[in-house]
């Protein structure tokens, strides 16, 4: 991704936006209509895919700065990308709690 952790955090919070989004969208059109087999497989791949996402928006840059020996830069980014993403997820949840969303 970026060696932006700003830009990182909010690239997971905008993925985890979307997704949500798209299974809210998509459990409204289909009513009450039972589960089949490939439900849990739907969610499954969703799951594995959504962890290669985060995977690369998480670790790519920093593991990248690691190879390259710039191991404080690494460690770095990595922190402030979790702390900034952490903030964004603090403040959705204030938000829902306070029943402002």
């Amino acid at each position: 991704m970026s060696k932006n952790p700003i830009i990182n955090a909010i690239s997971a919070s905008s993925y985890i936006f979307l997704v949500a989004s798209v299974i809210r969208f998509i459990s409204q059109t289909q009513g009450n209509k039972p589960d089949t087999f490939f439900a849990p497989v739907a969610f499954l791949s969703l799951l594995t895919f959504s962890v290669v996402v985060m995977a690369s928006i998480f670790f790519y840059q920093p593991l990248q700065l690691f190879i390259d020996g710039k191991k404080k830069e690494a460690v770095r980014l990595f922190v402030q990308t979790v702390g900034v993403f952490g903030l964004i997820t603090t403040v959705v949840w204030i938000l829902i709690f306070s029943g402002l969303i």
